[in-house]
């Protein structure tokens, strides 16, 4: 496919402009994979090392939809929970009854964004007490906030309803059945697996297999808004069982009708369009670019990573990048759009 070669370039020029260190692209395109493609540099400081297609991330934010979606959609299809259920039924503590699971999935709680809990010196059954008793900043349904508060009370809520230990939950319901050996919170392989992401003056050095998020390093690792690491093989195995609406190898995962649920407007009228855990493509500005259809949906990540979903033209495409490792530059808000619209014109062509 000789467009695709521009995408491959454009790559290229970001990471010798320094945008990025580097990055690996896997494009899935009517259920095959057409590009699987290393470029650049895992790490730059304190030495180099190059970038392969196997290069474990920091998923960030990805956590949001590959563990702690995944797991409340097997807990609904299991009737252990219902998204409609009230959080005070498991958090008994929380200020507001009528917020439910689905407002936390659709970042319509009317929590706050997020609260820097690592400059505190808080015990983490004490942050969810404070998370609970923090007043809101809109009442639930009211307007969408993209609160990273929300998911590490899901965490809880999935502990509570299933009696089992979080990771322990997922690894079980979710990754063992993909296969998904790699995906794990605390990673203990050997750190040149790992694409090192930004300088901590915590570790006094550069964060490479720890987690790059304050708040979830702060917590051990583990936590629903993020500290999951994976490879760009692991998430195109939990991408192709999303597309297929919860069947992958000839299991199904999760319910098809919960999976598509997943994938539908909740959030109409309330500032940005959301699915359950998902964000939907906007018209004003969207990760995926101009190009993807108007029925595309998926996530992002704060260290450079994202993954997202084009169902009408069959069409996932997994970037990982360590952007952070050479700051926080804004640049990634641009790269994105222009990478996914590249991707289109390959193939369109």
């Amino acid at each position: 496919m000789r467009g695709i070669q521009k995408v491959e370039t454009y790559l290229e020029s970001i990471i010798s402009q320094g945008n990025i260190p580097g990055a690996v692209l896997r494009v899935s395109y009517k259920k095959q994979t057409i590009l699987n493609k290393a470029v650049g540099w895992k790490k730059l400081y304190p030495s180099r090392m190059e970038m392969t297609s196997d290069t474990l991330f920091d998923v960030a934010s990805l956590t949001k939809v590959v563990a702690t979606l995944p797991v409340v959609l097997k807990l609904v299809d299991e009737g252990l929970i219902s998204l409609t259920d009230s959080i005070k039924t498991y958090l008994p503590d929380f200020v507001n009854p009528d917020v439910t699971i689905q407002h936390l999935l659709t970042h319509t709680s009317g929590l706050k964004a997020t609260k820097e809990y690592s400059k505190g010196d808080m015990t983490y059954p004490q942050v969810v007490q404070d998370i609970c008793n923090n007043s809101l900043e809109a009442g639930a349904g009211e307007k969408v906030i993209y609160s990273d508060l929300g998911f590490i009370l899901l965490k809880e809520i999935v502990e509570t309803a299933s009696k089992t230990e979080f990771f322990s939950l997922i690894q079980k319901e979710i990754y063992s059945p993909l296969g998904m050996s790699e995906t794990v919170f605390k990673p203990t392989m050997n750190e040149s697996r790992y694409a090192s992401t930004e300088y901590s003056d915590v570790t006094g050095g550069y964060k490479c297999g720890k987690v790059h998020d304050e708040n979830a390093y702060y917590f051990g690792g583990i936590s629903g808004h993020a500290g999951l690491f994976s490879s760009a093989e692991d998430l195109a195995k939990y991408a192709t069982m999303i597309e297929q609406n919860g069947m992958a190898a000839g299991k199904q995962i999760l319910k098809e009708e919960t999976v598509q649920l997943s994938k539908q407007l909740m959030t109409n009228g309330l500032g940005e369009r959301r699915g359950i855990g998902w964000q939907l493509k906007d018209e004003d500005y969207s990760p995926c670019g101009k190009l993807f259809s108007g029925q595309s949906y998926g996530h992002t990540g704060f260290t450079g990573t994202s993954l997202w979903f084009d169902p009408e033209r069959s069409l996932y495409v997994i970037l990982l990048t360590n952007r952070v490792h050479v700051g926080r530059k804004p640049d990634i808000l641009t790269v994105r759009p222009k990478i996914h619209s590249l991707i289109v014109e390959a193939i369109s062509n």
